[in-house]
Formats: C-alpha cells, sequence, structure tokens
C-alpha cells in the first residue's frame, strides 16, 4: 500500500467525469488500498477516485464504521434533509454549509465486481453524496449556501 498525493482545487481533473470501471484487476484493488490509506493519513472520511487523479469511479468511505469500498456507486434512493457544513480534502481551509439528503440508499459494485447495497444516514449519507459528487466533477463548493474558512474536515 501506499500514500497518495491529494489533487488539490483548482485541479481541472477535479471537474471531470469519471468513466466506469469495467475490469477488477490487482490494479483496481492497489489503488482502493492506497486510497483508503491515503484518506487515514489525512484524517478524511471519504475520498474519491479524482481526488489521486484518477478519473475513474472508485471511493472510499469510513465514517468511523469500518471501510466501504464502492465501485461504479450510484444512489437509487434519498429521503429527507440534512443541513450543515462540509470540508474537502482537495479543497483545505475551507468549510461550506450544504443541504444534502439526510438517508440515501446506493448501489454498487465491491473489489471483485460483486453487486453491493450500501444505505446510511446523517454523516455516512453526506460523505456518499459528496464522494459521488466528485465521480461527477461537482465540488461542495458548487452546491454550498455559504463557504467559509475553517479546518479541514
Amino acid at each position: 500500500m501506499g500514500i497518495r498525493m491529494i489533487v488539490k482545487h483548482p485541479d481541472p481533473v477535479l471537474r471531470e467525469k469519471c468513466k466506469a470501471v469495467k475490469k477488477f484487476t490487482p490494479n483496481l484493488h492497489k489503488l482502493l488500498e492506497d486510497m483508503a490509506e491515503t484518506m487515514y493519513e489525512a484524517e478524511g472520511v471519504g475520498l474519491a477516485a479524482p481526488q489521486v487523479g484518477i478519473t475513474k469511479r472508485v471511493v472510499v468511505i469510513d465514517v468511523g464504521d469500518g471501510i466501504i469500498e464502492m465501485i461504479n456507486p450510484e444512489i437509487i434512493e434519498k429521503k429527507d434533509e440534512q443541513f450543515g457544513p462540509e470540508g474537502c480534502l482537495s479543497i483545505p481551509g475551507l468549510l461550506g454549509d450544504v443541504r444534502r439528503a439526510k438517508w440515501v440508499k446506493a448501489k454498487a459494485l465491491d473489489r471483485h465486481g460483486n453487486e453491493i447495497t450500501v444505505e446510511g444516514e446523517e454523516l455516512l449519507a453526506r460523505a456518499i453524496q459528496h464522494e459521488i459528487d466528485h465521480l461527477n466533477g461537482v465540488l461542495f463548493i458548487d452546491i454550498a449556501d455559504k463557504t467559509y474558512s475553517g479546518k479541514e474536515e
């Protein structure tokens, strides 16, 4: 495993729409492991592949309950609403107040290509939505009601 460099805004790779993963290879497993190690080192709760310069639909999330790996994730259901501060490892020192669904259900593939379903509420729901936005070239600053200086999340 290895720690990768986190791409910082305004790098154009953060604005690219990522491509679906079609091959489940040892290289994909290495990417997932490196992304998890990078996320933990940076003290984040989620990391999307474009944040390490890879335009593939891959995310890792851990809000304290263990690592969740999602390949080609897609939100299939949303409920209720939450509003609160959000940060991003690619935009250090900036926070924004973002409106998100309070609960989400997403489908994705695991590292072996098996379909999985992930349901989350509160912080996990926020993280899933934030990371999937990254895969579509959307940053929290694009949808925040306001942004302000703060420490990284």
